[in-house]
């Protein structure tokens, strides 16, 4: 029975990071692994996931951790990035190393490869990467990422694993929002830029305002129990507290229940589009990083509006020419999640290649 010590942004109160493992959680059920994550909290991770964690920053733990698994395996996400700072692909880099010298098989599936943009990180990625056993990537941009740092393998094309993750049964409360005829709009806001997201705040202030005058009625859902919370809250103070917000979602599958009865969601962050998908909502994404672009161009959806001067009024009148063709992109939505879930499964198939189970 293989042994396998997950790595990844985890249980740190990100809904998406905690649906990439939940969704690689539910793909290995009953293949016989064994397995525990490094994480943020380990209490939060078992209490909302029910998965053992490790602290990623209790070292000796970490190191026993390695040296007692069969395989050191990155479910998916992004964490080789530089873009807010070096620590986070520095510190996976070393956790490959670490790994490789133990002996140990580095698996690496459905990654979103940078953005990377420092010749340190750079380095660093591409040494980790070329030291795995096995890569798999979500999205065809990723593949061209790791050419351009060298790196030799040619990975798979997959899909993220929040496509395996189990189906929910919508939430009918939801429809209580949808009074009068008014349609509910879920709203996924996250920070970007230096100055932590004035005009961020500023456009989706404007944007629920417009939606709220034509007839929707905006629900702002926070993915990150931090970073959203903050933005809704400023958000929410320009309009006077009077914008519907849901907080407390402590899993993935509290977010797909939700958003299952939604007209639509408008969503910058990547899972929030995802996990609409995964219900057959279609997500208006709205792009602050390559990888929103490069999801909805898997998707079959229209081209993001970039969030970098972005006003309420042009994302609203973006908004509009989706709804417009509403019905055939929820189409598009509904087939084209089957076709990733059947590429996500792809992941599994190569950790078991990789491990040769």
């Amino acid at each position: 029975m293989a042994k396998l010590l997950l790595a990844g942004y985890f249980g740190a109160g990100n809904l998406g990071d905690d649906a990439i493992l939940k969704g690689f959680t539910t793909g290995i059920e009953g293949l016989g692994f064994q397995y525990q994550s490094l994480c943020g909290s380990p209490e939060r991770l078992m209490r909302n996931m029910g998965i053992k964690g490790i602290g990623k920053t209790d070292f000796p733990a970490v190191k026993n951790a390695i040296a007692e698994c069969d395989a050191l395996v990155f479910p998916g996400g992004s964490v080789f990035q530089d873009v807010t700072s070096i620590r986070s692909v520095a510190y996976y880099a070393n956790l490959v190393k670490e790994a490789k010298k133990a002996n140990k098989k580095v698996v690496m599936l459905a990654q979103g490869i940078g953005p990377l943009n420092r010749f340190m990180g750079k380095r660093l990625a591409s040494g980790a990467f070329s030291a795995a056993d096995m890569i798999t990537v979500r999205d065809p941009s990723s593949v061209s990422a790791l050419r351009s740092l060298g790196v030799k393998h040619t990975p798979k094309v997959t899909a993220d694993m929040a496509f395996l993750l189990p189906p929910v049964v919508a939430d009918e409360s939801e429809r209580a929002f949808g009074v009068a005829g008014m349609k509910t709009v879920g709203v996924s806001v996250r920070p970007h830029g230096k100055d932590k997201s004035k005009a961020v705040v500023q456009a989706f202030a404007d944007l629920t305002r417009l939606l709220s005058q034509n007839n929707f009625v905006p629900v702002l859902m926070p993915m990150d129990a931090e970073e959203d919370v903050a933005i809704v809250d400023a958000i929410a103070k320009i309009h006077g507290g009077k914008v519907p917000d849901i907080r407390n979602l402590n899993t993935p599958a509290q977010f797909q229940q939700r958003v299952g009865r939604m007209e639509a969601v408008i969503a910058m962050r990547l899972h929030a589009g995802i996990l609409a998908t995964t219900m057959g909502i279609p997500p208006m994404m709205v792009s602050y990083d390559p990888k929103v672009t490069a999801f909805a161009n898997v998707l079959g959806l229209p081209t993001p509006p970039s969030i970098d001067g972005a006003t309420g009024d042009r994302l609203f009148a973006q908004f509009q020419s989706f709804m417009r063709d509403r019905d055939p992109h929820a189409k598009t939505v509904e087939k084209k999640r089957e076709e990733l879930r059947t590429a996500a499964e792809g992941n599994i198939q190569a950790l078991r290649d990789c491990l040769g189970v």
